[in-house]
Formats: C-alpha cells, structure tokens, sequence
C-alpha cells in the first residue's frame, strides 16, 4: 500500500502544476472565469487568479517531497474544496453556462456535475494523501510513469464528459 502514496502524490503534483501553468497560459480567459466563477470585479479578478496559480505551483512542489507532502496535500485540498465549492455555488445560482476555466479550451457545457466532482475527488485524495499513515518515500520512474497514466485517464474522462449527449438526435 505505501507504494501508492509516491504515486498519489505525483499525480496531485502534476495536476496542480498543470493548473498553475494552465492560469498562466491563459491568463487573460481564466481571469475571466474567477470573475465570473466568484463574481469579482476583473481588476480584483487577476490578483486572485495569480495567487492562485502561484499557491498552486507551491503545493504542487511541496508534493514532490517527503519532508512537505502532507502540508502540499493539505494546501492542494483546500484549493480543491473551495474550487469545488465555488462550482456549486455557481452552478445553483444559475450561472452554470459560463466558462469555468475548468478545460485547456472553452467547454461547450459551461459547469457540469463532472467538474465539481472531479474538484471533489482531487480534494479526497489530497485528504488522503495528508491523513496517510505513510506519506511514502522516494519517487522512481514507476511512480512517475503512474501518475502521468492517472494524469492522462482524468484528461480523458474531462473529454468524455464533454461529449455531447446520445440521448439528444439532431433530427428532433
């Protein structure tokens, strides 16, 4: 069991890291999205996204080690849950139909269920990687290439979820 720790840490690492890069790459659209997501003036908005992308990339390094994964876990969870919070809350006030920013490009179906509960789930494993009796030790290229499978499963399940319904012909 404890060789699933390296790996779980990894793979909230590489999340959390692509988070962070993914605010800085677009920067202009995930502002945009806070905005929206939080209803901030979009002045206010980009400090925030910022902090954001820079507590991101702090957990996520915190992750890579042993001696700060429980205080990266903790960190990554938190930015999760409020994530995930922050989706619902739109979500039932009617703003579902803006744009997350929860994609690399401009989801067609504004916040889903998947998103919150992929916030959700991330935030859970972050939990549990923090409450872990064994944090885990070393990384090796096992590890490594795990969780860059997780990485690419989670990216493809996003996709997936995107898809437009079966249920709905265009003939209708």
């Amino acid at each position: 069991m404890s060789a699933v720790f390296p790996v779980l840490a990894l793979f909230l690492a590489a999340m959390l890291a692509t988070s962070a890069v993914h605010k800085l790459a677009q920067r202009t659209r995930l502002t945009q999205a806070t905005a929206s997501l939080l209803r901030l003036n979009p002045v206010v908005a980009m400090p925030v996204t910022m902090a954001a992308a820079a507590i991101e990339a702090a957990a996520a390094l915190a992750l890579c080690f042993p001696a700060s994964r429980t205080g990266g876990a903790l960190l990554g969870a938190l930015l999760w849950a409020l994530y995930a919070m922050a989706l619902s809350a739109a979500r039932r006030r009617g703003d579902a139909m803006i744009d997350c920013g929860c994609d690399f490009g401009k989801p067609r179906h504004g916040i889903g269920r998947f998103a919150i509960g992929r916030a959700g789930a991330l935030a859970a494993a972050a939990l549990a990687l923090a409450f872990s009796p064994t944090i885990g030790g070393g990384v090796d290229i096992q590890s490594i290439l795990a969780a860059l499978a997780f990485v690419a499963l989670l990216f493809a399940a996003g996709e997936i979820a995107n898809l437009p319904s079966t249920r709905r012909s265009v003939a209708r």
